[in-house]
Formats: structure tokens, C-alpha cells, sequence
């Protein structure tokens, strides 16, 4: 049985050392450098989540989710492609026929190739029933057409995880970067996870072999897209775990600070009720993103409604401790100086992908009524 509580100081010690003194720098260049990526794949975080006899580090979901709370500590632009990349690897692992699992889940390992989630468009956003990327069936495959926004890693990714309806419903599709008529945008000037390489794709009567399709054709909606929204959702609400526990740090050595002050900020009542809040949040969150690893890796179908709870409480814990963090460090928290400023951005974000607060407080409360 996994360990509830892994230990997560090799995570840690990478993410003081590597990620976080750089990860202002990432935001500000909205990019992640090459060396960086490529030291992700010797650490194995490419393929956390994929079986060792792949080349898979094997992780199971509790301490998959303590590594992405971590990373999410450090950057949450670092987190987001270890999020969208792990959602591609284990659906190909999950739902791919043995030739695709042999061809691409060694290389989604390594690093070799990197995946992106592409759901979200323009005019329907990331609402399934509402998507009109289209793939229109011939003798040879299908012929994809349409137009994804917002994709995370997009600029890139080299293996694409699709979704467009055919005559047969909702389908995945793997689409390989070098696919004709395919073209890719870089989106900038975002609020938060700016290093994440947005890009808007194009695609233009893509041709795809039958080889494309993953999982059965027409049933993606109940099948591969559920499951891997699961699992981004459950990596986002552990990337906020680590969203708060950076604003409780930075919040707590900030508030111990006694400069010019009679007293340390610390001292002051309100501010403890910001620390004690933030505290608490902390703890409160990573028992629930525990508990929804825990029912993944015991194959429990109520995980799906643990990973809703875990992600919007963690969002909406995390948003509220960075507002308070840059609160407390003044007119220092709204400067590119300081990290607050980061976490605030990114919490933001968080709220909004992954399935937004108010999308998972009808959930929720659907849950309730049941």
C-alpha cells in the first residue's frame, strides 16, 4: 500500500536547488530553457507516472502528487507541463493499442517526446459538448479540422492529445507536431504560469492515419477524457498545495522581520490570523489531494468527486493565502521583486483551469444532493 505521507525530500532538495531561485526569471522570459527540460527527463519527472518497464519512474498517485505539489512549491509554469504531459502519457498508456504504446510511451518517459492536452477552443471553451473541432472519416483515417486555444506546452509539445467529433461522437486522436496543415502560435502576456509556452493550434485538413485514434472512436467523452482530466485535475489541486505552502513560507519569514518596526510584523494579531489561516489551509489541502491519490491507487470510482473537492479547495485556499501574502509584504509583494507577486498571479489561474471554482461548486453540491 503507497505511504500516505511519501517523503518528498529528494523532491524538495531539486526543486530549492534547480527550480525555484530561477523561477522568476522563467515568468519574466515566459519560456522554460532547454537545460531545464531536458534535466526534468533525467530526474525521470517526464515519466512519473509511466511503469518502469517503459521507462517510467512508477510512481504511484500519492507521491506523484507530492512531487507535483513541489514543483508547484517552486513554479507553477514548471508544474503545468509536468501536469499536461503526464495527462497525455497515461492516456496513451491506458487506452493506446500495443503499437502506440510501444512507440511513443518510451519516448514520453524520457522526455523524448513531450505531450499536450489539446481540448480548449476559442468560442466553446473547454465544454466537450460544445467543441467543433471536426475529423471527418476517409479510407486512410480521418481529416482534422479546427482550432485549439490556450494549450499548455503547445509551443513545444511534439505529441498532440486531441479531441474533435466524428460521425461516430466524441474521439481522441494522437497527432504527431509534424502532421501537414498543422500550425502552432505562441500566446503571450498572460496573467500567470507565463512560462507555461502557450499556443494556439491550427488544423488545417490534417491528414491522420487510422493509427491516430486512441481508445475507442466516439466514446472519448466517457473514456480518455475523463480519466485524463482526472488526473490533471488531481496534479493542478496538489500543484496548489504547493502554491500555499510557498505563500506560508514567504509570508512567515517575511512576518519575523523586525527592521524599523517596535515589533516584528508577526507580532500583530491580524497578521497570525492571515498565518493561522494559511497554516491550517496548507494541512487541510494536502490531506485531501492525499486522499484522492490514495482512492486512485486503490481504483475507487469516488475519487473522481474527491479529486473536485481536493482541487477546489486547494484553488480557492490558495488564491486567498497569496492576496494575503502580498498583502503583508506591502508595496514589496506587488513588485517583480519578490515571489509573492508569482503566486498571486498563478493562483489566479489555478481557479480557472482544471475545471473552474463554479463548475466545481455545481459539482459539489450535485454531490450533496445525492
Amino acid at each position: 500500500m503507497p505511504d500516505p505521507f511519501p517523503d518528498t525530500t529528494a523532491f524538495r532538495a531539486v526543486v530549492d536547488a534547480e527550480i525555484a531561485p530561477h523561477a522568476d526569471r522563467f515568468d519574466r522570459d515566459e519560456r522554460l530553457p532547454d537545460d531545464l527540460l531536458a534535466r526534468l527527463g533525467e530526474l525521470g519527472w517526464w515519466g512519473a507516472i509511466l511503469p518502469t518497464d517503459v521507462g517510467g519512474a512508477g510512481l504511484d498517485l500519492v507521491t506523484l502528487g507530492a512531487l507535483h505539489e513541489e514543483v508547484g512549491r517552486g513554479c507553477s509554469s514548471v508544474r503545468s507541463l509536468l501536469t499536461v504531459h503526464s495527462m497525455v502519457a497515461h492516456a496513451v498508456a491506458r487506452w493506446g493499442s500495443a503499437d502506440q504504446r510501444e512507440r511513443w510511451l518510451p519516448r514520453l518517459a524520457s522526455g523524448q517526446a513531450l505531450g499536450a492536452f489539446c481540448l480548449t477552443e476559442p468560442e466553446g471553451g473547454s465544454d466537450a459538448a460544445q467543441l467543433a473541432t471536426t475529423a471527418t472519416r476517409h479510407s486512410a483515417g480521418h481529416t482534422l479540422d479546427g482550432h485549439k486555444r490556450w494549450i499548455t506546452g503547445g509551443q513545444l509539445a511534439t505529441l498532440l492529445l486531441v479531441f474533435a467529433r466524428t460521425e461516430r461522437g466524441l474521439t481522441a486522436f494522437l497527432v504527431e507536431r509534424d502532421t501537414p496543415g498543422l500550425s502552432i502560435r505562441p500566446r503571450t502576456g498572460m496573467l500567470g504560469t507565463r512560462a507555461s509556452m502557450l499556443a494556439e493550434i491550427d488544423f488545417d485538413h490534417c491528414p491522420l492515419g487510422a493509427d491516430a485514434v486512441l481508445g475507442p472512436e466516439g466514446f472519448a467523452l466517457a473514456t480518455v477524457l475523463t480519466g485524463v482530466l482526472d488526473i490533471g485535475r488531481y496534479s493542478v489541486a496538489c500543484g496548489c498545495v504547493g502554491i500555499l505552502q510557498a505563500c506560508m513560507e514567504a509570508s512567515a519569514a517575511h512576518a519575523a522581520l523586525k527592521g524599523n518596526r517596535p515589533v516584528p510584523l508577526g507580532d500583530h494579531q491580524l497578521v497570525r490570523r492571515m498565518l493561522t489561516r494559511m497554516v491550517t489551509d496548507v494541512r487541510a489541502a494536502r490531506l485531501l489531494c492525499r486522499e484522492a491519490g490514495r482512492l486512485k491507487d486503490d481504483d475507487d470510482p469516488h475519487t473522481i468527486m474527491a479529486t473536485w473537492i481536493a482541487k477546489y479547495f486547494a484553488a480557492t485556499a490558495a488564491s486567498r493565502a497569496a492576496a494575503d501574502a502580498v498583502q503583508l509584504h506591502g508595496a514589496a509583494g506587488c513588485s517583480t521583486d519578490h515571489p509573492v507577486q508569482r503566486y498571486y498571479r498563478d493562483a489566479k489561474v489555478m481557479e480557472i483551469i482544471e475545471g473552474s471554482t463554479q463548475i466545481q461548486e455545481v459539482q459539489i453540491a450535485e454531490e450533496a444532493y445525492r
